[in-house]
């Protein structure tokens, strides 16, 4: 043994009643009730103890009771010299039980003491213990020594397998602890991930529907300053109430991603390319209903690139390709280039930065720059 199988206490889980079973707590109460009962029984029958010393005799039960108590308590608290100060008292008092005549009361607090000290004290202490207690009850037991023998053996035997069972179940009441701890973590995480995964769409919506608007807005706002005709600041301010709706309609929709109801992909992002002028879409491969989030970080990577397509390079010819392999799916926006507008500085906020962040949340990738036309965006997600 190490040293501290010799130090080491019983655990506390175990030594607490209240973490035990109902039925177990029952049994242990009857268990010294009929101890009690016995010892009552045997002091008293026959009237060979009376007056005084069944008095004396009483208390001594009581007194040992408390002590028995005061142990079991220090004992749960781990308090090593405060529970030898209570159980070599308790040998004390069996001592003087078997000068007075109560030798069944002895026997049971010289066992009592060896067996408990063995399941609750560490071993250190709890083996001179159980030697005290069952050395003195082989030296008043009146059997063959065989008997005596087999006797002590059992009942040591018997405290180191209560000790076996008391640390048994405190590892099993600490792994259960702990597994509880770690779902009630996991659950939280679950809440903060889904959380931040709502967040991120609302966030994305917002993102791509007050770019687009802020876009037209800016517009109207150029013309305004150069005295334009009344009718071109009408065309934006008008454009940007539709990306207004539009946008509400987005929202809509991430509401109801996140409820797992989603529109086929293909019809998302052909709706997304007819509401811009000069873009296309071609879908590649076995067309599969993509998890929620792939489909989303498809969805809204394409929104971003085609809005970055529409402030810098307007006019620009935008083809949108979706490719479906075996393990993942790619997305890719290229336009054929062109001068910037003069929106090409309004508007930024998410751009590739959140489009790349949302491709590494899913474990994919994301390549954004110019080609030998014009931009190109690719996303990479694995399904």
């Amino acid at each position: 043994m190490t040293e501290n199988a010799w130090t080491r206490w019983p655990p506390r889980e175990a030594l607490d009643r209240k973490e035990t079973s109902l039925p177990r707590r029952l049994l242990a109460w009857g268990i010294r009730a009929l101890v009690f009962g016995a010892l009552l029984w045997s002091a008293f029958q026959g009237g060979r103890i009376h007056g005084w010393v069944a008095v004396a005799g009483i208390a001594g039960t009581l007194v040992a009771g408390a002590f028995a108590w005061g142990f079991l308590r220090t004992t749960l608290a781990h308090r090593l010299w405060p529970s030898l100060s209570l159980i070599v008292p308790l040998l004390g008092l069996a001592a003087g039980a078997q000068a007075a005549g109560f030798d069944v009361l002895a026997v049971v607090l010289w066992c009592g003491c060896a067996i408990t000290a063995l399941e609750r004290l560490p071993l250190g202490a709890a083996l001179p213990v159980a030697a005290v207690g069952l050395g003195a009850f082989a030296a008043v037991n009146g059997d063959a020594w065989l008997t005596t023998t087999a006797t002590i053996g059992g009942m040591a035997l018997a405290g180191y397998a209560l000790r076996l069972d008391a640390e048994a179940r405190g590892n099993a009441q600490r792994l259960l602890t702990q597994e509880r701890a770690a779902r009630a973590a996991e659950t939280e995480s679950a809440a903060l991930a889904e959380r931040a995964r709502i967040a991120r769409e609302i966030h994305d919506v917002l993102a791509h529907s007050l770019s687009a608007q802020l876009v037209h807005l800016e517009a109207a706002r150029l013309l305004i300053e150069r005295d334009a005709d009344r009718e071109q600041i009408l065309e934006r301010v008008v454009a940007a109430r539709g990306m207004a709706r539009d946008g509400l309609d987005e929202t809509r929709q991430a509401l109801s991603a996140l409820r797992g109801d989603l529109t086929p992909l293909e019809d998302f992002l052909s709706d997304l390319v007819r509401a811009a002028d000069g873009a296309e879409v071609t879908v590649v491969g076995d067309r599969r209903a993509l998890p929620a989030e792939a489909s989303q970080a498809v969805r809204r990577v394409a929104q971003e690139a085609l809005t970055n397509a529409r402030k810098h390079a307007p006019g620009a010819k935008v083809r949108v390709r979706l490719e479906y392999d075996p393990h993942e799916v790619t997305l890719d926006v290229r336009d054929s280039g062109g001068s910037p507008g003069e929106l090409a500085g309004a508007g930024g906020g998410y751009g590739l930065l959140g489009m790349r962040e949302r491709a590494e949340l899913l474990g994919g990738s994301l390549h954004a720059g110019p080609d030998e036309e014009g931009f190109v965006v690719t996303l990479r997600v694995p399904v």
